[in-house]
């Protein structure tokens, strides 16, 4: 086999050049327990609940007259999904951003009644966010007591 070296490295023959390992250009360690795959998972499906609940206006009908619910789906969506974007890019998860994704999640749950209050919110919404907030704070907390148990 030719190789394009003119001359094999003698042992101790390095490059002045320090060598790059795949942890020096990037913090994230693949997790080495199942603790971290399932806090990670958990974090992956919050980011694609997050997408469901800012997308969902464009499949239901949120609201009868008026695009207040379709805005407060919108951000609570992209904050749902930034929040579990931030808890999948760290190897363990971090519990702050687990305990933020339960408060989202109970937001979910709770603003399409607070928007009710003043605007007449569709059926279509309440169970979505009622069924996706819920999803959000069981995977919260799963993740949640999963790094808890990690870091104990």
């Amino acid at each position: 086999m030719a190789t394009p070296l003119a001359r094999r490295p003698e042992p101790g023959d390095g490059s002045p050049q320090a060598a790059v390992t795949i942890s020096a250009v990037t913090e994230y360690l693949l997790p080495a327990t199942m603790r971290g795959v399932a806090v990670q998972a958990a974090a992956a499906l919050g980011v694609l609940t997050g997408l469901w609940v800012a997308l969902s206006p464009s499949f239901l009908t949120l609201q009868h007259g008026g695009g207040n619910a379709a805005v407060a789906n919108l951000i609570a969506g992209l904050a749902v999904a930034a929040v579990s974007a931030a808890s999948l890019v760290g190897p363990r998860g971090y519990a702050g951003l687990q305990f933020v994704s339960v408060l989202l999640g109970v937001w979910v749950i709770i603003f399409p009644f607070i928007l009710d209050a003043k605007f007449s919110i569709a059926a279509p919404m309440f169970w979505s966010n009622i069924l996706s907030g819920g999803y959000l704070v069981v995977l919260a907390l799963a993740g949640l007591a999963t790094v808890r148990r990690a870091a104990g």
